[in-house]
């Protein structure tokens, strides 16, 4: 196999607070000696986000097992997952400072076969998976779901329970007559 240097457009700042995040994980859990270090897990992870690499080819690149750079990028997530806010207190913070917000969902492309009916969207027509967002007017990212299978409509998706909580905070009296979907 042959290797090559790459780019990521990302700034050195966000690798650190990664690795940080990381770093005080392995700490917290008293985890032992890991085949990289948490500089070197963050920059896996971020290389699979950013670029969507395989895991082979991210295994191969960083000399782990493609088992091991699975589990460090689902650990790394899930680290990140718990940083998010929930979505009463994005809903919260969103009514102190915007009049409105707009909800919208987006289909994030998945690798699936197709005995996965669920995660088939029929608008796209592929397989992927639903991701409700809540952004300012201004389209800062206030709030993002977590995921649902492709084939869940977004009108299902905000009338569950937690896009009910959603419609209930931004009442139109609130919001001051502006419609905010």
């Amino acid at each position: 196999m042959l290797f090559y240097r790459a780019a990521l457009p990302l700034s050195s700042r966000t690798l650190t607070f990664v690795s940080g995040i990381i770093r005080r994980h392995r700490k917290s859990t008293g985890s032992r000696w890991r085949k990289v270090n948490p500089g070197q897990q963050a920059l896996l992870v971020l290389a699979y986000l950013r670029k969507g690499e395989t895991f082979a080819d991210l295994a191969a690149g960083f000399g782990v097992g493609t088992t091991t750079a699975w589990r460090y990028v689902s650990e790394t997530v899930s680290l990140l997952a718990a940083r998010a806010p929930r979505l009463r207190k994005a809903v919260r913070d969103a009514k102190k400072g915007h009049a409105y917000v707009v909800v919208d969902g987006t289909l994030i492309a998945i690798d699936r076969v197709a005995a996965d009916r669920p995660f088939y969207s029929g608008k796209h027509r592929k397989h992927g998976m639903n991701l409700q967002v809540i952004a300012s007017p201004d389209g800062d990212i206030l709030w993002v779901s977590g995921a649902l299978p492709g084939s869940v409509h977004d009108k299902k998706a905000e009338s569950a329970p937690r896009g009910a909580l959603l419609y209930s905070r931004f009442s139109r009296e609130e919001s001051g007559g502006y419609s905010w979907v």
